[in-house]
């Protein structure tokens, strides 16, 4: 199966992006991790892993771009620098991948993973053993937010926010199906739809995705005032 998407030219999904490093994932079949300015001599793909999620010891979380993947690591842009030899969590199509970070060039890292992972896998979009399609990484920030319904004002909870959608509580089953404009705090308003309801939590599609670095801007904000009231709190 694997061999079979090396051979696959990359798709149209790729193309028309204006960020080049975020439109040119590479795989590669090696166990080594990673390393800047590298040139590849063996088979390499474009692959859909462009956007993954990075989680600290502490729990925090942000979205990286992808640059270069092998079955050993990942090399990675970050817009939080972690430390190296810290362990993180890597979360790749709905994997989460205990990771160790080996190296640091400005705002990109390379990442080891604790074990090989199963690229065949990986790149098929399937978590091993439960078959299902990998949903975006979605980044767990606590906020609140208002959802427009038509003439109807919602004050609802974030639970969780990716570059397509997002998870909010609570809201009327009525609402499923229709047009709404989200006004998160710090983020412009965004529409989108509401695809799905289960005891009062609703699950939002947006019309347009985030721009990633809109969205990563975003998390930073959140997380210096997080870390200014934990700050004043201790003071």
């Amino acid at each position: 199966m694997f061999a079979s998407l090396i051979r696959r030219r990359s798709g149209s999904a790729l193309e028309g992006g204006s960020d080049a490093a975020f439109e040119s994932t590479t795989v590669s079949l090696s166990t080594a991790v990673p390393r800047p300015m590298e040139r590849r001599t063996d088979e390499r793909v474009s692959a859909m892993l462009r956007v993954a999620k990075l989680i600290d010891a502490s729990g925090e979380q942000q979205l990286v771009k992808v640059k270069n993947l092998s079955a050993g690591g990942l090399m990675a842009i970050v817009g939080n620098v972690p430390e190296v030899g810290q362990h993180v969590d890597v979360e790749l199509s709905s994997q989460k991948i205990p990771s160790s970070v080996v190296w640091i060039r400005e705002d990109v890292v390379g990442l080891k993973f604790d074990q090989d992972v199963d690229l065949g896998e990986l790149l098929a979009g399937r978590k091993p053993r439960h078959g299902f399609r990998p949903r975006p990484p979605r980044l767990q920030i606590p906020c609140k937010a208002s959802v427009r319904v038509g003439k109807l004002y919602y004050s609802v909870d974030v639970h969780d926010i990716s570059l397509g959608g997002m998870k909010v509580e609570p809201i009327e089953e009525y609402c499923v199906g229709k047009k709404v404009v989200v006004v998160v705090e710090s983020l412009r308003p965004i529409r989108g739809e509401v695809r799905w309801y289960a005891d009062r939590r609703a699950g939002i599609v947006f019309d347009k995705a985030l721009e990633f670095d809109e969205l990563t801007e975003w998390v930073g904000k959140r997380l210096e005032l997080a870390s200014l009231k934990a700050s004043y709190k201790n003071n």
